[in-house]
């Protein structure tokens, strides 16, 4: 069921008027939200440039349909996920971003950008590995949701594992 068609939510927004929640990114989205909370240990988020086909490679993710973020860019976008989003302690890169064709090693300012962001919301380093372009489209199309951002540097896409939150609420 996608959260367009959850029905339940119009009441409880109308009984309640305009919310306003603390410490919380204006970005994230009530649709956001509800998909980054009911993703699973293990399952993977793909956040994505402008030029990356999202709305066909969404069409066979768990949630079935792109989240458009217009008018941000991956630092933005980042550092709304980062703020409440744990990344998996139990594989060795939970972020993993598009390789530049041709150049399997390099690593680009908007890939540097991300991993500085998820850093900054982290208490430990995460690392970070690339993904061949053509494996990059196959394995996001088994992801749990594709989040389309307005970026416009090449190559900017990434796929992110969500980790476990211990009962202390610190990411395991």
């Amino acid at each position: 069921m996608y959260l367009s068609e959850n029905l339940r939510l119009k009441p409880l927004t109308r009984k309640l008027g305009n919310i306003m929640l603390k410490n919380l990114d204006p970005l994230l989205s009530p649709n956001l939200l509800y998909i980054l909370r009911a993703m699973g240990h293990g399952d993977v988020l793909t956040i994505v440039d402008s030029n990356f086909p999202a709305d066909s490679v969404a069409s066979t993710t768990v949630h079935g349909e792109v989240i458009r973020f217009d008018g941000a860019g991956i630092p933005e976008v980042a550092k709304a996920i980062f703020s409440v989003f744990p990344l998996d302690s139990f594989i060795e890169a939970p972020i993993q971003y598009m390789q530049v064709v041709g150049e399997p090693e390099t690593m680009l300012e908007v890939h540097k950008d991300l991993h500085k962001i998820a850093l900054e919301n982290a208490d430990r380093e995460w690392k970070m590995d690339s993904v061949e372009r053509h494996s990059f489209y196959e394995q996001s199309r088994k992801t749990y949701a594709v989040i389309a951002t307005a970026e416009r540097r090449p190559y900017g896409c990434f796929m992110i594992t969500k980790g476990v939150i211990a009962p202390d609420g610190k990411v395991m």
